[in-house]
Parts: C-alpha cells; sequence; structure tokens
C-alpha cells in the first residue's frame, strides 16, 4: 500500500523551476506575476484520476513553489491557477483549467479536443469576455516527473567545425515512416533514426550533422483534425521541454538520447528545429492549456491598451513576449536542457526575426540574442535563424549578430533562377557561389553564416522544382489557395511525371547541375532529406499537414537505379568539399589577393579563359562562367579548384585560363559517369548544357613549391564503393 500524501507542501524553493526530483521528494516551483493561488494537481498513474490537490504555499520574486516529499519520479501532475479572469486586460486565469507545466520534461497523454478546454463559453455572445468553468482535465495531457540520469557512457559530441558542415534537414516522422526494413512499431520514431542503415546512408551522403523538424511536443490542431488532417511539421509547441510522445515508440524520453548517442559516435551531430516565436494556444479565441492559464499578460506580447488582442507577428495567433525577464529565461533554460541533457549540437530557431524584435522592432543586440552569445555553453553550438518573419521590418537576411548562420533563400532564390533560365543572373550567382559576402562579410563574420539550401521542408522539393511548373496543394482543403504562387520551378515541357525519356534526363541534368551549385559554393550547404534520390511531394509545396504518404520518404525511389545513382553522386560532391579547403574556406577569399605563382585567390573567367569582363557580367544572356579559387591547404600548400558553369541548352567548350597548371577533372554532372582523369596541357573542356565541371589544379612540376600537398588533386571521385539503398 503506498504512502498517503501528506494535508500540506512543505514551502520548498523557487528555484530550479519545474518539477525536481532529489530521491526524497520533489520540489515544483511555477512563474506567475499576476496570479492569486497555485494549485498543484496529482493524478493516477494512467493521468485518468486526480488523486490529490495541494496549493503552492510560498511565493518567491513572482515564482510559486511547494515541496512533497516522499514523491518520486514517475509522478502526474498539472497546475491549476486563480486569477483575475479579464480579458480586457489582458489576464485570463480559470482554475477551472488544468495547465501543463511549461518546464515539463516529459508529457502522458494527448490534446482530446473538446469546448472544456477553452477558457471561456464557446458561442456565448460574449465569446472570450465569458467564464467556462467547466472542468479541462480529462481532454488534457500531464505533466510527469523525470530524473535525468541516463547513461552517455563515453559519448562525446563530434563538434565538426561550423565551415566542414553539411547538414540534412529531416523529419523523424517522415524519413523512416516508409522503410519496409524497419521494424514497424520503430518506423517514425526516434528508435528508427538509431538504425545502422539509416546512419550509413548518411555517411556515405557526406552529411555530418541531421537537423530535425520540431521535436518538442506540440499539439493537433483542432481545425486540421475537423478536416481529417494532421499537423505533420510539429511547428505548433505545446512544451518546451518534452519531446513528442508520439516519436518515442517505447514511450520512454531515453529513446531519444540512444538515437542522438548512436548519430554521435558516427560523427554526425543533431541540430533542433525550436519554435520560440508561438505556441499552440493561438489568438485570443485559441485553448487555455499552460502558458495563457499560468500568466497570459507575462507570457504574450499583448495590443497595447487594448489587451484583449495578442500582437501577432508569427502569423500563428499569438506570439511569445522574450522582452519579459522570465520568459526569455524559460527560453534560455529549455535550451540549455536539450544542450545537456539530450547533448544537442545546435538549433535553428524558426522565425528568428520574432526573437529579436524589441519595442523598437529587430535589433541583433536584442535580450535573446545577447543572452545567448554570452551563455558558456550555447554559444559554442551551431546556432541558425530563420532571417524573416511576417511583422514589420520581417525581412532581415544578414542581420543577425556574429554566431549566428542564417538561412540565405537569395541563394536559394538565385539557383533556381539561373538553372531554370532566367535572364540577368549570372552577377547574383557568382556572389552566391563565393559564400554570398554582400550579406555576411561584415562584423567578421565566416562564409558558413550562409546556410545555403535548394529546397527544405516548406516548398517544393528539388524532385518537383524541376517537374511542376504550378503547386498542387488541393490535398490541404484550402482550394489550393495555401503555399507560395511562386517557386522558381520548370517542368521542363510536361506537367509532373512523364515517360518522355528526353524530359526525364534533362530533368535529372538539371537536378545535378542545381546540387553541385549547392555543394560548390561556400557556405553551410543544407539538403533537404529525400533530394538525394529524387523524393517527390507530388507537387505539393505546403505539406504541414499532410502527415502520410505524400510526405514521408519514399524509399523504394532510393532502390532505383536513378535515385541510387543521384544519391551516389551526392557523395561525390561532399567528398570533393572535404578533400578541397577553397571549395569551404573558412574566410572570405579576396578578388585581388596574391596566392604566388600568378594565381589571385578568387578570378572568374568567360569561355575564352580570359577574365570576365563587365560586359558580360551584364549580358542578360550571358549564362556561361569559370570561377577559380585558391585557399592554403593544412600543409602550406595551395588547394587550387576551376568550376565551369553552363546554364546553356547546348554545351560549351571551355579554354582553360592562365597561368597553365596541372588539371584533373574530378566532376562532370552532365557526364556523372566519367571517370575522373587528367587533362592534357592546354586542353579545352566541353561542357554539356545546364551542366556544372568541377576541376583540380596544381602549379606545373618545375614552379611547385617544396610542400608535397601543393601537387595532390585529392581522391579520385568515381572509385567510392557503390551507394547501397538505406
Amino acid at each position: 500500500m503506498s504512502k498517503p500524501f501528506p494535508d500540506r507542501l512543505a514551502t520548498g524553493k523557487p528555484y530550479p523551476l519545474g518539477a525536481t526530483s532529489d530521491g526524497l521528494g520533489v520540489n515544483f516551483a511555477v512563474f506567475s506575476a499576476n496570479a492569486t493561488r497555485i494549485d498543484l494537481c496529482i493524478f493516477d498513474a494512467a493521468g485518468r484520476k486526480e488523486i490529490a490537490r495541494f496549493t503552492l504555499p510560498e511565493c518567491t520574486d513572482e515564482v510559486w513553489h511547494g515541496y512533497l516529499p516522499d514523491a518520486q519520479a514517475g509522478l502526474v501532475y498539472g497546475y491549476r491557477a486563480h486569477g483575475p479572469y479579464e480579458p480586457e486586460n489582458g489576464h485570463r486565469f480559470n482554475p477551472h483549467k488544468l495547465l501543463l507545466d511549461p518546464y515539463g520534461k516529459k508529457m502522458l497523454g494527448q490534446l482530446r479536443w473538446t469546448d472544456a478546454l477553452f477558457g471561456y463559453r464557446i458561442g456565448h455572445r460574449q465569446a472570450d469576455l465569458s467564464l467556462d468553468r467547466r472542468d479541462s482535465a480529462p481532454a488534457m495531457p500531464k505533466s510527469v516527473v523525470v530524473e535525468d540520469n541516463f547513461n552517455w557512457g563515453s559519448s562525446r559530441r563530434p563538434e565538426t567545425d561550423f565551415a566542414d558542415t553539411v547538414i540534412y534537414e529531416t523529419h523523424v516522422r517522415g524519413v523512416s515512416a516508409q522503410r519496409d526494413d524497419v521494424r514497424g512499431d520503430a518506423r517514425g520514431t526516434f528508435a528508427a533514426l538509431a538504425d545502422p542503415y539509416f546512419i550509413e546512408h548518411l555517411q556515405r551522403l557526406g552529411v555530418t550533422a541531421i537537423e530535425l523538424l520540431p521535436v518538442h511536443a506540440f499539439a493537433q490542431d483542432q481545425f486540421l483534425l475537423q478536416r481529417g488532417l494532421r499537423n505533420y511539421w510539429g511547428y505548433s509547441t505545446l512544451s518546451y521541454f518534452a519531446p513528442e510522445p508520439s516519436y518515442l515508440s517505447t514511450g520512454e524520453i531515453k529513446e531519444m538520447r540512444m538515437a542522438i548517442r548512436r548519430l554521435h559516435a558516427a560523427g554526425i551531430e543533431v541540430f533542433l528545429d525550436v519554435v520560440y516565436n508561438h505556441t499552440c494556444e493561438g489568438n485570443h479565441l485559441g485553448p487555455t492549456l499552460s502558458w495563457r492559464g499560468l500568466d497570459n499578460a507575462s507570457y504574450y506580447r499583448l495590443v497595447p491598451g487594448n489587451e484583449r488582442y495578442y500582437i501577432d507577428e508569427t502569423g500563428c495567433g499569438n506570439t511569445v513576449n522574450l522582452s519579459h525577464p522570465r520568459v526569455l529565461q524559460m527560453v534560455m533554460d529549455s535550451l540549455r536542457y536539450w544542450a545537456h541533457a539530450y547533448q544537442i549540437d545546435g538549433f535553428r530557431f524558426d522565425l528568428g526575426v520574432t526573437l529579436g524584435r524589441e519595442g523598437t522592432g529587430f535589433n541583433p543586440g536584442s535580450g535573446f540574442f545577447d543572452a545567448i552569445r554570452q551563455d558558456p555553453q550555447l554559444s559554442t553550438l551551431k546556432l541558425i535563424s530563420e532571417p524573416w518573419d511576417v511583422g514589420p521590418g520581417g525581412y532581415q537576411v544578414g542581420n543577425h549578430p556574429p554566431g549566428f548562420g542564417e538561412w540565405n533563400d537569395k541563394f536559394r532564390d538565385g539557383t533556381r533562377r539561373f538553372w531554370r533560365g532566367d535572364g540577368h543572373q549570372l552577377r547574383e550567382l557568382g556572389a552566391r557561389l563565393t559564400g554570398s559576402g554582400d550579406l555576411f562579410n561584415k562584423r567578421h563574420r565566416k562564409p558558413w553564416a550562409s546556410i545555403n539550401f535548394l529546397a527544405a521542408h516548406d516548398g517544393f522539393t528539388l524532385q518537383d522544382l524541376v517537374s511542376y511548373n504550378h503547386k498542387h496543394n488541393e490535398a490541404n482543403g484550402e482550394g489550393n489557395r495555401d503555399g507560395h504562387n511562386e517557386n522558381l520551378s520548370n517542368n521542363w515541357g510536361v506537367e509532373g511525371p512523364t515517360d518522355d525519356e528526353g524530359i526525364v534526363s534533362l530533368r535529372e541534368r538539371v537536378k545535378r547541375a542545381m546540387l553541385a551549385t549547392l555543394m560548390l559554393s561556400q557556405g553551410t550547404p543544407m539538403l533537404l532529406a529525400g533530394d538525394e534520390f529524387g523524393n517527390s511531394q507530388h507537387g505539393s509545396n505546403n505539406a504541414y499537414c499532410q502527415d502520410n504518404e505524400l510526405s514521408y520518404l519514399d524509399w523504394q525511389q532510393m532502390r532505383s537505379p536513378a535515385g541510387s545513382a543521384l544519391a551516389g553522386f551526392v557523395g561525390r560532391l561532399t567528398a570533393a568539399r572535404r578533400w578541397h579547403p577553397s571549395l569551404r574556406s573558412r574566410n572570405y577569399l579576396v578578388q585581388e589577393e596574391d596566392m604566388g605563382h600568378g594565381l589571385q585567390a578568387l578570378a572568374w573567367f568567360d569561355t575564352d579563359g580570359q577574365p570576365k569582363s563587365d560586359g558580360a557580367w551584364q549580358d542578360a544572356d550571358s549564362r556561361t562562367l569559370g570561377l577559380r579559387r585558391v585557399a592554403h591547404d593544412t600543409h602550406g600548400g595551395l588547394d587550387i579548384t576551376l568550376l565551369l558553369i553552363n546554364g546553356c541548352e547546348h554545351s560549351q567548350l571551355f579554354h582553360l585560363p592562365q597561368p597553365a597548371l596541372d588539371w584533373r577533372l574530378l566532376l562532370d554532372s552532365g557526364r556523372p559517369g566519367e571517370q575522373a582523369h587528367e587533362l592534357a596541357p592546354g586542353q579545352a573542356v566541353d561542357v554539356e548544357g545546364r551542366s556544372v565541371v568541377l576541376l583540380a589544379g596544381r602549379v606545373a612540376s618545375q614552379d611547385a613549391p617544396s610542400q608535397p600537398a601543393a601537387s595532390s588533386h585529392g581522391p579520385d571521385l568515381t572509385e567510392h564503393s557503390p551507394h547501397d539503398p538505406a
């Protein structure tokens, strides 16, 4: 028989926030500046029946706290907050609503939509101004006390240099839901991320980090469920400290840690896509699930003078108030928790502009950025921002502080425009190939700050970029009105799949050229999962609510000859990038810098081997470009590469520039099966239409410096083992 609960809680401590077990009991601490009382509710192990209720006995510095002796990990609980119900003044306290702990580290159960979840009476003529007295506990998930005692053994972070990073953006469910070689209950969970065949697939691709779409516990939006759809992407956060329960095949949070440990052992870092800009509670008509009920006026940005309504700079109904010190503390504590307890290596901040916006607008010196940059642990991790939102001054690409990488949509759009055949794109392409210094070369930032990508979860896949001229989002039930109308795509003659061999061949050639542009540019490349083997979403560019085969990776495509060949080509590109420092320079290359032997660090050429003229840069129809880059290697020698780009329909003959070097052809996207080989002295290079060729050079032997590295062209990139399907 279990020991009965005491009549009341001991005082406990205000720090740390959350539920903390010390082995003899559990301390509970929760912030609320405006509550008048907070109750702790204890439930049975299944989370169905409330078995005890205590008033937190003390409030210190606006933190309510109490200590429950003899309580242990596994205890199921929630809160009820008392205070004024005055929506017009920003207060929405309603003790009839059970609230999740904002610091809860594990969640039990799923949200079950019912009118009782709302703090006001649905359908009442005063709408959210009326108080609803129904108990929401039966429909609410519950928080669970945990002990963070996972044995990491000898596991260590890979600590890959940012300049050497290659990111693979993927989704926990979608990456394995259709893997028939993974046991059924593990598909779509963290267990499948630890699968050795998947890890081997990443290694063969040359990936150094996986970036996971949101894994914080999230809500299934009511409006989607009513349409027979589900929140797939997960940008609707319900807890900033607990992993999404549906991603745990065993129901135990150690499963996520085990996956991370195995990925780290393989040299692969793990980044999380995190959503601190808004929550799942929506606008003033949304449900009361956690933050709204605990202290609405503190946790959210409200309209000044009309605090019934929320400032919405996210397009999701509300905006988290990071200007409040306790709210900022919650975000920082969450980041530190994932970094420490789960050994997460980096974070991608959804709508990062929102996080840096203060009273005067976006500020790279905002409290959020300052807090992270001075944090001894977080400042050493890889930090990436999505540098836009829908608020005022919402486009801030290139304006984040040092230490942050940024998604570079100009790379995405410029690359798409060039390869689909738009005019006046050469100068734009040149800027993107060299790390987008026009955007990021300031405040001593490095080329890695430019996160280069062709496709991401939001938008067309690479296969769809060459297969569709128009979006096809009919399955979302919004009349195809959602999603971007302009995708900068080209179907090359037929909308969607085709049996026309000429079109299929052209599409494959354009995909290889785009992938080569991505991997051979300065900056940090990010590959969308599935793009390496031609995964399609059938023209959907907004699959946020498609938790089904439309979004899941089609591994049968990976097993096809075309899919396997494309994945092998990606592996060759990343191998070239690893071997040649000039393709991933840690500093911006300076065109005027003399590297010796008649070589500049950066030089541009036309097909005749002569320097690119100003007129050629301005020519709307100019679609050929030679880019020579020279960097010091680790042995003090010179690493020399020459990129030959032909965006024309037909092949072009490129004469190689002076000084004459010993050149080796490493990669040809137009002839992917061609073996790497030495070029004869003075030999010109025939580049197929819509293709890219990569050459590696060395100083002619009579002029070679003493360092042996200067005479090396790197590995034979055609001699990799076959790229087996995962």
